[in-house]
């Protein structure tokens, strides 16, 4: 069970070593609590309980000295909350942030987030809510196409170096790190200056934005094999051939920029001009739009399409349609059948 309780203005006891109780004292002060720390065990620093803090929160530092705080809490009638200690040393979690939605972060995001120090994010991850999930210092590393506001070294310096400082560095991208996201670098680089490193997977956007738009990327029947593949740069007609002959479902990301070489590309390569293709703009962000067309006029309907964007190339797009036009017949019959009945 969870419960949420307004603390601005209520005076909250956090009681752990000052190492240990860092990020609790900073959780409570970001609610708008009067934070008064108790560092030493036992309850002669914190005052005698008559002063009656609103909450008590004890931070598990492994140190019982607190238990004697805590039994006096509970003779006094003042609630205990327990709270997680801080790490020990720096250490870098990479963590995905999904397309953008926050009821696709999974729980060890959240916990990640809520346990940071430092959050490093993206522009495609979950950021306008950040404030709601951390207390965290929050830095804006986001990258654009042509316009990058931190290089991905001086980024992979930013978490390294915050690191070896102590501090629990979460890196916040969009989709899944280990998906065009240059997570590997970016572990890769913690691991040679000695910091500890994780990784939490996130819901990448080749399934959960074509998801958005009620198409599945594999379906029964229809296809049985989906294949990812990056839009930043064009492929080379090698490429584009075995792309061609694979069959199933194509999910390009970033791929607005590139969509008129790849659509010539797989057209030359000898994919069906009458291919579907669907184009899911800003997948579960307000203006999410679809477009569908083949592969053939998809250049013309797609022209004032716009990143972020992901690209369906296969039969599945026809599945979504069918779907579509099944709810919306559906949807047209209820209506019909209530006016008969209200008539």
């Amino acid at each position: 069970m969870q419960l949420t309780i307004d603390l601005t203005g209520r005076s909250v006891w956090v009681a752990g070593s000052d190492r240990a109780a860092r990020q609790a004292v900073r959780r409570y002060e970001h609610a708008g609590a009067v934070v008064h720390r108790l560092s030493n065990p036992g309850i002669g620093d914190a005052g005698p309980l008559h002063q009656r803090p609103f909450l008590v929160a004890v931070v598990d530092d492994g140190d019982p000295g607190w238990v004697p705080l805590m039994e006096h809490c509970r003779e006094a009638g003042v609630p205990v909350a327990f709270e997680p200690a801080a790490g020990a040393e720096g250490h870098v979690t990479l963590v995905g942030g999904g397309p953008g939605a926050l009821a696709l972060l999974t729980v060890g995001a959240v916990e990640a987030l809520r346990d940071a120090d430092v959050v490093f994010y993206d522009r495609l991850a979950p950021h306008r809510e950040l404030d709601a999930l951390t207390s965290a210092e929050l830095v804006d590393v986001g990258k654009q196409p042509g316009l990058h506001k931190v290089t991905q070294r001086d980024i992979e310096k930013l978490m390294v170096e915050a690191a070896l400082q102590g501090k629990n560095v979460v890196r916040l991208k969009g989709g899944d790190p280990y998906v065009f996201g240059r997570g590997g670098e970016e572990v890769a680089a913690c691991i040679a200056a000695g910091v500890p490193v994780r990784v939490i997977s996130g819901v990448t956007s080749a399934i959960s934005v074509p998801a958005a738009a009620g198409i599945p990327v594999t379906h029964r029947e229809v296809s049985h094999m989906f294949t990812v593949v990056s839009g930043h740069a064009p492929l080379s007609e090698k490429e584009l051939t075995h792309l061609a002959g694979l069959g199933g479902t194509i999910v390009v990301l970033m791929g607005i920029g590139t969509l008129p070489q790849l659509a010539a590309g797989l057209r030359r390569a000898g994919m069906k001009p009458e291919m579907p293709m669907a184009v899911v703009e800003r997948g579960y962000r307000p203006g999410q739009r679809t477009t569908i067309a083949d592969l053939g006029t998809i250049e013309t309907a797609a022209s004032g399409c716009s990143n972020p964007a992901v690209l369906v190339i296969g039969e599945v797009v026809r599945v979504a349609e069918a779907n579509r036009n099944h709810t919306e017949a559906s949807a047209e019959l209820s209506r019909l059948a209530a006016s008969l009945i209200e008539a």
